[in-house]
């Protein structure tokens, strides 16, 4: 009798386990949706509109920027959400592989919350990058199920406000009125900004071209770390070369990141916007 019993059982804790995994590989996606719900109940109710007044304090090449993108006379801008695809590279000597990304971020209180699907070795890789009271944290999981990078600690803290600050500048521009950040005008074409989240303060130099558009960040303040144990100090940039309007907006249709290492440049990321939204009320 008990013969007849174990094909029954195995097979029933095989389809449990089977369905435990299953659950467990979407842990990051329920994190993800979980930090989201978190920061939406901090956006304050009020709606103002961004004048020429908020902005004569800024360099005029950030100026000419913010008119061109089409900011002025529109919302103040408290959260986006983006979702991205293009593809990847993670490693110098792989190949590239297609990704897909979706984020929200929070300007009042800098938060951003970014969550990544792509696949490695022919299997899938799911990954959240949080980033809230200037902490924050980069988890990867092939399959969802095994952790393949896991960062955290004052680097990556660092880092990561680079990267806030990177999508301030290129994504909503009208949040360039935050008075978190200090101008350093170089030239007519460039301007240094000096960020300041926490005490943690970084800086950026921002190129325009004479058409007014933003074709490139370079930080110094960012840290290489493909899996969250080492970490490496390097030039950071994310050139752009081509603009589309998006609901009403000029936007970087197209964008690079690239890691300057002196044994040469680690071009990683090839992005292309495919949804960007403003003053999000809700989970999407």
């Amino acid at each position: 009798m008990m013969r007849h019993l174990i094909l029954p059982v195995l097979i029933l804790i095989g389809v449990l386990v089977i369905l435990l995994s299953l659950y467990r590989s979407q842990d990051l996606k329920r994190a993800y949706e979980k930090e989201i719900l978190m920061a939406l109940q901090s956006i304050s109710s009020t709606e103002n509109i961004l004048t020429q007044d908020d902005i004569k304090h800024l360099p005029d090449a950030v100026q000419k920027y913010l008119i061109y993108t089409g900011a002025l006379g529109k919302e103040k801008v408290k959260n986006m959400r983006v979702v991205m695809e293009g593809e990847f590279k993670t490693d110098p000597k792989r190949g590239w592989s297609r990704i897909k990304t979706y984020q929200y971020n929070f300007f009042e209180q800098p938060t951003r919350i970014y969550f990544l699907k792509m696949r490695m070795f022919g299997l899938p890789v799911i990954g959240l990058h949080s980033y809230s009271n200037a902490t924050a944290s980069m988890l990867i999981k092939l399959g969802g199920l095994v952790t393949v990078a896991d960062g955290k600690g004052q680097e990556m803290n660092q880092g990561e406000t680079v990267t806030v600050f990177n999508d301030m500048c290129l994504l909503a521009p009208a949040s360039l009125i935050d008075d978190r950040i200090k101008w350093e005008v170089i030239n007519e074409h460039t301007v240094k900004a000096h960020f300041n989240n926490n005490g943690y303060v970084i800086s950026a130099e921002l190129y325009f071209n004479d058409r007014g558009q933003l074709i490139n960040f370079v930080s110094e303040d960012r840290f290489y770390s493909p899996t969250g144990k080492t970490y490496q100090k390097a030039r950071w940039s994310t050139p752009v070369t081509e603009y589309k309007e998006i609901k009403g907006m000029k936007l970087p249709a197209y964008g690079e990141a690239i890691w300057h290492f002196p044994e040469g440049d680690y071009r990683y990321a090839k992005l292309n916007i495919e949804e960007i939204e403003y003053n999000v009320p809700e989970l999407r």
